[in-house]
């Protein structure tokens, strides 16, 4: 038994938990199966797990200058409460729950495939350290109401609902997505689906008049803020010196100079420091967004081969930071409203709802605000241009605030930890199984296994009857834009038409 178990330890933790791999492993399947020689089977599988570890050195990036940011944040307004981190609750389960979270992941993957192959739900999910938090959380919760006697039970109902929302949340955010890429080949594999969703809508409901964030237009002097390094850049040392000025006015002198690893000694090596963070954050971003394009140059047409072969009509769900590309601009608008969103929601949690129903104060974490909301903002300007990227970033902020207060009241002695599932679907997903196990064993296990039917089942439906129709939300808003754009391209010509008559009478005249 114990054998067992640590070949499924090493298959979830050592492959499925390592995208790179599981991503290099699929993209060389896809070109076997297109019938490639070995030189470029080889080739391919390495350049897309190169693309997804060159993806993951600048998310690495990214999260390191943000932690700084954080401490200055919280440590300025004075703020206590529970850091929403998918890593340090799960590092914190593992040692309890890491064997039952094993067989999840393995078992959920396996009845993935399945449902890819034989249904109209062809969605591959590939990020899989999202997987490994997913199946954390099952175990955790499902043990908490089952009991942890009940390992088989748990294992079973834990990879029918993994399996389950790994197939049907990209379904339900597909129509999304082929407005953001313009194509129906990628999907989204980032459990915080429920927020994309919404953030969508929203922009489809709010933004028929509003231009794309990618569409802005910035004075001659100040156009090299159209390249969206320098833009992102530029921001981040703007709010970077100024929560570090706030900082050094209120915070104590060995506080203040603790928050950066250089430990800076006195006030100008602080101020230089954070502004290096800032930097450090725009090539962060800057390398995710090349990271991206070499995932989509290999993966994209080895998945042609799966697709024909292997799993007709698959597509690769992907980690979010793939939608960053179609929207430069919106993705760092979702990450600054999504932030504001989240202090609104904790206000209001400190102000009302904890005191009223004992939920925990969610302190803002910059990690999920930026990919969450940043991924909430392109959703948003995809339907409603600046308004819906916008609004769509500041309600990620609330979801993501709200859901993960709301999880901890079902996760038992965990729910009392520093730290809990940060992502809208961790949220509810958590909450809904979390209640339902407390049931009991018998009757919890059976309305969980209804409860995933219905969804497949609501999600089959949605498939066959809007996506594969080609169905795309904000048609008219997309009308609008293009109009917009079809009057400037008349606009311009008409403008060299006149300059070419102006300079066919100048050299008459002449």
């Amino acid at each position: 038994m114990n054998i067992v178990v640590q070949v499924l330890n090493f298959i979830s933790q050592q492959i499925l938990n390592v995208p790179a791999y599981l991503i290099g492993i699929i993209a060389a399947i896809g070109l076997i199966a297109l019938k490639r020689s070995a030189g470029q089977v080889i080739a391919g599988g390495l350049k897309a797990a190169m693309g997804y570890l060159i993806l993951g050195a600048g998310a690495g990036v990214v999260v390191g200058a943000l932690a700084p940011f954080g401490d200055l944040v919280l440590k300025s307004t004075g703020a206590h409460g529970v850091v929403p981190t998918n890593e340090v609750i799960t590092a914190q389960a593992a040692g309890q729950y890491g064997a039952t979270s094993a067989y999840i992941i393995v078992l959920s993957f396996v009845l993935m495939l399945l449902a890819a192959r034989f249904t109209p739900l062809k969605y591959i999910f590939l990020t899989g350290h999202h997987m490994v938090f997913m199946s954390m959380l099952l175990a955790l919760v499902l043990s908490v109401g089952f009991g942890a006697g009940n390992q088989l039970l748990i294992v079973i109902v834990g990879s029918v609902i993994m399996a389950t929302v790994m197939v049907v949340l990209p379904a339900f955010a597909q129509p999304f997505m082929n407005r953001i890429t313009g194509s129906d080949k990628l999907s989204i594999g980032h459990f915080n689906s429920l927020s994309y969703i919404v953030s969508g809508a929203v922009g489809a409901a709010v933004g028929k008049k509003s231009k794309s964030t990618e569409d802005i237009n910035f004075p001659k002097g100040l156009s090299f803020l159209r390249d969206s390094m320098v833009s992102t850049t530029l921001l981040m040392v703007v709010l970077y010196l100024v929560f570090a000025v706030w900082a050094s006015v209120v915070l104590p002198v060995k506080e203040l100079f603790k928050i950066f690893a250089s430990h800076p000694t006195d006030y100008s090596a602080f101020y230089m420091a954070a502004f290096a963070q800032a930097l450090q954050f725009g090539i962060g971003v800057s390398v995710i967004l090349y990271g991206v394009r070499i995932i989509l140059g290999e993966l994209v047409p080895a998945f042609q081969g799966i697709a024909n072969k292997v799993v007709p009509g698959a597509r690769p769900a992907l980690d979010i930071p793939i939608v960053f590309p179609y929207g430069a601009n919106a993705s760092l608008i979702g990450f600054l409203s999504s932030f504001v969103g989240g202090l609104v929601a904790l206000g209001l949690i400190a102000i009302w709802m904890g005191p009223a129903w004992g939920l925990a104060l969610i302190l803002p974490g910059m990690v999920p605000h930026f990919f969450d909301g940043g991924g909430a903002g392109v959703f948003g300007n995809a339907t409603g241009g600046r308004r819906g990227a916008i609004l769509g970033g500041f309600i990620n902020g609330l979801i993501i605030t709200f859901l993960p207060a709301v999880l901890l009241t079902v996760m038992g002695s965990f729910g009392l930890a520093n730290s809990t599932f940060g992502d809208a679907d961790f949220g509810w997903v958590g909450t809904v199984v979390g209640n339902f196990a407390h049931l009991g064993a018998g009757v919890g296990a059976i309305s969980l296994i209804i409860v995933a039917v219905i969804l497949f089942a609501l999600a089959w439906v949605w498939q066959v009857k809007v996506v594969n129709t080609g169905w795309l939300p904000a048609v008219k808003h997309a009308e609008f834009i293009e109009g917009i754009k079809k009057q400037e391209r008349a606009a311009k010509k008409a403008a060299v038409a006149v300059k070419a008559a102006e300079t066919h009478e100048e050299a008459a005249t002449k």
